[in-house]
């Protein structure tokens, strides 16, 4: 299935839409039907009164969780919702360079009674609302009452930042390296920053989708991104971005391959891998040291421009920007937070799918002073709607949030990383990531793994700290 979607989005012919579809609805139906057989419950109540190690008793833990997942469910309704999924998808991806919501508003109002459908039955099953049902899926027992004390905190907090970066950028002097980057030099410099940061080629590729994304299977990693000539830039934190994701899939317990206990630990933790990355790595002063020589030789450039400290100030720009996945590490949180809020409105019933648009670009111009001029840098320039995924945008800024907490811990944990980062050695950092985060993976729950490893469960103190250190100088 992994590879399968991972094809539909990168090679697979236009016209093979309906049979991808009918392909991917069939395996998440044999899937199901494997996990909801009669006698899956009475196996697994004979296996938890069995005497178990701790890995075994996790791991039965996990399977336990999947199957009450799994059971909430009809295979009509998982079939349904494969169909329309896809469906939904493939409509996007041609409204979404035309700026065309209307085009896929009916599919994805039909996606979303199936969605609502899939939280009732799963809510019920879990006994949590809808909402939590979904994000559970997610990251494994988040809570909407969690995620809104933590961005009430947050989000003020932020609003006060942003106005002092904003100005306090206008002190700085910036220089304009040339914009216009053929394709092929964007790719040649990916790849070269994909092997520094420890990138498997023999266990991955990189490729073009309409979204960046990372899929495969730990052995199998399939990362992508997108090219604009006039946006070097953009495409490259992609590229750091979906490298990060894979890094920890390929660090994932070995000995726990295809078992529940051997996954990741939600999508927190496996943002946070990804942010921790692109942001907190590959923002930094020190990475630009290491990388200033790769770009001149990658672009064929020279000149002030194209000095460490010139790619640092353009790599820290803050702006009131319209587009997610390019957005700062100061105004990301924004993004998401309004997703957040509509998801849940959607959700409900309280927001129409006819008013999305609306409210994204009332929500964008509240949040962060800006209206998109079209959908397309609207409401239609994420996936995840568009693929079923209610539940999983909060997510990113925990992930967040949990990037600088780790991060802070590794350079308290690991002698002159910054000194390392600057000559290019990944490895201590990886290494140091691969103990406390990676090779756990879904042995303990998110806050487990973070108080372990930066003695703190998840909250936004670290992360404000870290803006205020590279934005203000604080």
């Amino acid at each position: 299935m992994a590879v399968l979607s991972w094809d539909r989005q990168t090679i697979m012919p236009a016209g093979g839409g309906e049979a991808r579809a009918e392909q991917m609805a069939t395996l998440r139906v044999l899937r199901h039907e494997a996990i909801t057989a009669p006698d899956m419950g009475d196996l697994l109540g004979e296996a938890a009164r069995a005497p178990l190690e701790s890995w075994d008793a996790a791991n039965l833990r996990e399977m336990r969780r999947e199957h009450t997942h799994a059971t909430a469910l009809t295979s009509d309704l998982v079939d349904a919702r494969s169909r329309a999924a896809a469906a939904c998808e493939t409509a996007w991806m041609t409204a979404r360079p035309a700026a065309d919501f209307k085009s896929v508003a009916e599919p994805l109002d039909t996606l979303l009674g199936l969605v609502r459908e899939v939280a009732a039955a799963k809510a019920d099953a879990l006994n949590k609302s809808p909402y939590d049902a979904l994000l559970d899926q997610f990251e494994p027992d988040g809570s909407a009452k969690a995620i809104d004390a933590l961005f009430a905190r947050l989000e003020p907090a932020l609003a006060d930042l942003l106005p002092e970066v904003l100005e306090h950028q206008t002190r700085e002097a910036t220089d304009s390296p040339a914009s216009h980057i053929p394709v092929d030099q964007q790719r040649d410099l990916g790849l070269k920053v994909m092997a520094s940061l420890g990138f498997d080629f023999e266990h991955g590729r990189l490729d073009v989708s309409a979204h960046p994304f990372s899929g495969g299977v730990p052995d199998d990693v399939r990362i992508t991104t997108r090219y604009d000539t006039a946006d070097w830039a953009g495409s490259l934190m992609g590229v750091i971005h979906e490298t990060g994701h894979a890094l920890y899939e390929r660090g994932l317990p070995k000995d726990w391959r295809g078992q529940p206990v051997g996954a990741s630990r939600g999508m927190a933790l496996h943002e946070s891998q990804s942010l921790l990355m692109e942001m907190q790595v590959s923002r930094s002063r020190a990475f630009f040291d290491h990388a200033a020589p790769l770009f001149r030789a990658a672009f064929g450039v020279e000149g002030d421009a194209w000095s460490p400290e010139a790619l640092y100030r353009g790599a820290t720009r803050v702006s009131r920007s319209l587009v997610r996945v390019d957005a700062d590490e100061v105004t990301y949180p924004f993004h998401v937070i309004l997703r957040y809020r509509l998801e849940r409105a959607l959700l409900s019933g309280d927001l129409s799918v006819a008013d999305l648009p609306g409210a994204w670009n009332d929500g964008m111009r509240a949040g962060l002073g800006v209206r998109p001029p079209d959908d397309r840098l609207g409401c239609l320039q994420d996936i995840h709607w568009y693929d079923g995924a209610f539940g999983y945008f909060p997510t990113y800024t925990m992930g967040a949030l949990a990037a600088a907490q780790l991060f802070a811990a590794a350079r308290r944990g690991i002698d002159g990383l910054d000194a390392k980062i600057a000559e290019g050695d990944f490895a201590p950092l990886l290494a140091w990531l691969g103990e406390n985060v990676h090779r756990w993976g879904s042995f303990h729950d998110t806050d487990a793994v973070l108080l372990a490893a930066t003695g703190a469960p998840l909250g936004e103190q670290a992360f404000l700290d870290h803006i205020r250190a590279r934005y203000l100088g604080a």
